[in-house]
Parts: C-alpha cells; structure tokens; sequence
C-alpha cells in the first residue's frame, strides 16, 4: 500500500473514531435529554429515547453551523493539527465519556472533546498553538450555562406558580404533562443542534489539515452534516441510563411542572449559546436548571451533594481528557 492510501485509510479511520465519539455523545447525553420527562412519568423510557433521538435530528435544518466553524477554525491555529492530533483529542475524549458512564457521572462529552484538542495540541506544539479567545469563550461557558440554566429555570418556576397559584394542584399537572412534551422536545432540539456540531467541526478540522477540504470553505462537506446528526440521534435513541437516575431523581424530586420550567430553562440556554457559536454542555446546562427549579421549593429539596460530586466531574473533564489526549499523541506517533 503507498503512501498516498495509507494516508486516506488513517482519514477515513479517524471519520469513523470521529462518527463513534458523536453516537457515544448522543448515547452519554441521552439522560439530559429524557431525564426529566421519564422521571416525572410523562414518558415512558423507550418513548422518550425516540422523541429525543427525532428532535436531535431534525436539528439540522434549524441551526447554523456556528458551533462547528468554532470547532474546526477557532480552537486551534491553522497549519498546527495533523492526524494524531485528531487521534488524540477523540481518543482523550472517549475515554472520559466512556469512565463517567460506567461511573455514572454526568460529565460533559463537550468539554471531553476541547480538553482533547487541547492535550494534543499542547503535546505536539505547546500552548502557543491554541487560539486564546475561542478556548476562553468554551471555558467561560462551563460557569455561564449552568447558572443560565439555574436562572431561567428558577425563574420560570417562580414565574409558574405565580399565574397557577388559583389553579388546583391536579389540574396543574394534567396541562403541565402536556406541555412537558414540547418543553423536552425543545431541550433535545438545542441538545442535538449543539452537540452533533462539535463532531462536525472535529471532522472539519481533519479535513482541513489533510487538505480533503479548503480551510476557505465556508462549511464543511454535507456528509460530514448528515452522518453526524444521524449518529447523535442513534446514539440517543440507544440512551444513557446509568445517568438518567442521577440527572432525573437524585438531585432533586421533579413534578411534571418542574421538569417543563426545567427544560424549558435548559432549551433557551442552548438556543442562544448554538446562535452565538458557543459548544457547550447540556450536562452543564440542565443540571443548573434542576437546581434551580429544585431550590425556588427549598434549599434542601436539592441534595447538594449529589451536585457537588457533579460539579467536581465538570472541573475534572477538560483536564482529565487533556491529558489522555496528550499520552494518545504521542502514542500514535509511534503506530504510524
């Protein structure tokens, strides 16, 4: 085999690497998605799983590619990547999700993916080779998304029960299962419109070093566009249920009414992070929504423990998976 194939099967290798992360994504971050309307009963688990996994593909034809043009051109200076730094930074990012599943901790498959580029990166050509204000941007977020999440859903909880205050508890959540539908709808509308771009944008990225694609383009390949949607929805649809116990029950007790101002919350903080161009975390950002639906009861309706443990898993990610990243880079140096 000649060179010029060898170097097309290692493409076509980490496509596929690339395709597996984005369907583990969809798999690990399937109980952001369900957790809330499994858990307050208005679905049945393999309901929910189908109703998020079609929402997360429809995605593409509501979102620009904002994020993945972040991914693929703002994390990373141009000319620095080659393929085991792609290696890497999938291989750093797998192997975190792949630890907070079995653990079920839920980690932000996000931040694992950044963490990633960054520990190959770093390995191959030093911080320098980072762009400052896209990593700044990304990392700025893992503290704006969940306190987003926590104020908007605090406050539509407050907001709720405010204009129901008449109503009889009944009657609340006979409309409130109704309306959990398009509140879990939107949140795996955002989820899938965020999430998929970042495989998107890693794969962009991959053509763009191994000149499969100009880096003037402005989007990749509508392959690349397809499959990862596609992947993400499948590995929804496949869910996360380790996570969904934590993310549904243990922080916090949900009624159809808090799962709806949840995800209601949850959804507008990903619309608007997806317009801006921001990957962020849907862990991040509905755990801060559960909290803040939970805490407009009572402070001790929510165990802060169990979110603390969680919040230590979201400082742990990007380092964590940087690391790997880095060990992973220079392994494949020596594979080929």
């Amino acid at each position: 085999m000649d060179t010029v194939q060898t170097a097309l099967w290692v493409v076509v290798l980490l496509v596929a690497l690339a395709v597996v992360f984005d369907f583990m994504n969809g798999f690990h971050d399937a109980a952001n998605s369900i957790a809330t309307v499994v858990s307050t009963g208005v679905l049945r688990p393999g309901q929910a799983v189908v109703f998020a996994a079609f929402f997360n593909f429809i995605a593409i034809f509501v979102f620009h590619l904002s994020v993945a043009a972040t991914i693929g051109k703002g994390i990373v200076e141009p000319g620095v990547v080659d393929t085991h730094v792609v290696f890497g930074a999938l291989v750093g990012a797998i192997t975190w999700n792949v630890i907070t599943w079995y653990y079920g901790i839920p980690s932000s498959s996000s931040h694992a993916l950044i963490g990633g580029i960054v520990g190959a990166v770093i390995a191959k050509a030093g911080a320098s080779a980072l762009i400052a204000k896209g990593i700044l941007k990304t990392v700025a977020f893992i503290f704006v998304s969940p306190l987003l999440g926590f104020t908007l859903g605090s406050l539509m909880m407050v907001a709720v029960a405010w204009l129901f205050r008449r109503t009889r508890p009944s009657s609340v959540d006979k409309w409130f299962r109704r309306l959990q539908l398009l509140s879990a709808g939107a949140y795996s509308l955002g989820h899938g419109g965020n999430d998929a771009q970042k495989t998107i944008g890693i794969i962009w990225l991959l053509l763009i070093a191994t000149g499969y694609t100009s880096a003037t383009e402005s989007s990749p390949p509508t392959w690349t566009i397809v499959v990862c949607y596609a992947a993400i929805g499948l590995g929804t649809m496949f869910g996360g249920w380790r996570i969904v116990k934590t993310m549904g029950q243990k922080i916090t007790k949900l009624k159809p009414v808090g799962g709806f101002c949840a995800e209601t919350g949850g959804a507008m903080t990903l619309f608007l992070a997806t317009m801006l161009g921001i990957p962020v975390s849907t862990t991040h950002t509905i755990t801060g929504a559960i909290v803040g639906v939970g805490s407009t009861q009572r402070a001790s309706a929510v165990r802060w423990g169990v979110a603390g443990n969680i919040v230590w898993a979201w400082i742990l990610t990007i380092p964590a998976s940087a690391f790997v990243a880095a060990v992973a880079y220079w392994v494949s140096l020596q594979l080929y």
